[in-house]
């Protein structure tokens, strides 16, 4: 197989993802047609909805279909690879099963009889309030958490963006620049979102290490959020703390690269130890 038909797959689906939402071509009307739609919800006031056709599962069915031509495929071998496949995301759909359901459960936690607010929303305010005039500093962590729990940073943005834009107010800060720390914080939360660990560790036939995997993130995730927290301070507050964050956080990554070095260079001395050892 020459790379040219190997990277097809790839192509198409981004080909296809993209021109579903071109607005001048005539098919994200016919996506729009395969929407299945859900209200009053379990005898609640929650409206579900989903596009079939806008699922990027779909896409990736379609492409895999396509796939039996364009990789001249026999039924035996197409449905060898659906097996195996199958085979290895078995492990992680429990887990999907289960997590889905219990992100919406958390994310309409408003409808009660209280006249609570969401859990996200009450732990996110808990947070405005007590970090002040630093919440620049914090912004992209929220938008981590709802990453984290939601599974997406889009979620993360519907579930957060009204309420940073609201604390933004509140505080007196630029509701444009909160809100992109919050854009920023939920691309960060990816990296230890549940169902994309569990989904990634089962791909790569690493199933129930998705703990370690997670702690690992922690430390890029870290990273991640300082340097936009610090970048964000700079832009409210001018420089000042914000430099001094941007300082360390710069710190940090060299003390990084000087440790993962240093192993390396013990690593390599011992291997070449032992291939003296093995040839005397």
């Amino acid at each position: 197989m020459t790379s040219l038909r190997a990277w097809m797959p790839y192509a198409l689906v981004a080909l296809i993802l993209i021109v579903i939402k071109v607005d001048w071509l005539p098919f994200q009307d016919w996506v729009a047609r395969t929407e299945v739609a859900v209200s009053s919800l379990f005898g609640t006031d929650i409206e579900i909805s989903s596009v079939i056709l806008d699922i990027p599962g779909m896409t990736l069915i379609a492409v895999s279909i396509i796939c039996i031509w364009l990789h001249q495929l026999s039924f035996i071998q197409y449905w060898s690879a659906v097996k195996t496949s199958f085979k290895t995301v078995s492990g992680a759909i429990i887990a999907l099963l289960f997590s889905v359901p219990l992100v919406q459960v958390f994310i309409n936690t408003d409808v009660n009889l209280s006249g609570l607010e969401s859990m996200p929303l009450t732990m996110a305010n808990w947070l405005a309030n007590f970090t002040g005039d630093l919440y620049p500093l914090f912004a992209p962590i929220v938008g981590a958490l709802g990453a984290f729990v939601a599974g997406s940073n889009t979620v993360s943005n519907m579930m957060f963006s009204l309420f940073q834009f609201g604390v933004a107010d509140e505080l007196m800060m630029s509701p444009l620049i909160i809100v992109a720390l919050q854009a920023v914080g939920g691309a960060a939360g990816n990296l230890i979102c549940v169902h994309n660990v569990v989904a990634a560790s089962a791909a790569a036939g690493i199933s129930g290490k998705e703990g370690t995997f997670i702690r690992r993130m922690m430390i890029p995730l870290a990273y991640y959020l300082l340097f936009a927290g610090g970048l964000g301070m700079i832009a409210i507050h001018g420089s000042g703390i914000g430099t001094a964050i941007l300082g360390v956080v710069a710190l940090f990554i060299i003390a990084m690269i000087i440790i993962g070095q240093k192993k390396k260079q013990e690593l390599d001395g011992l291997h070449y130890n032992k291939v003296n050892t093995f040839h005397q």
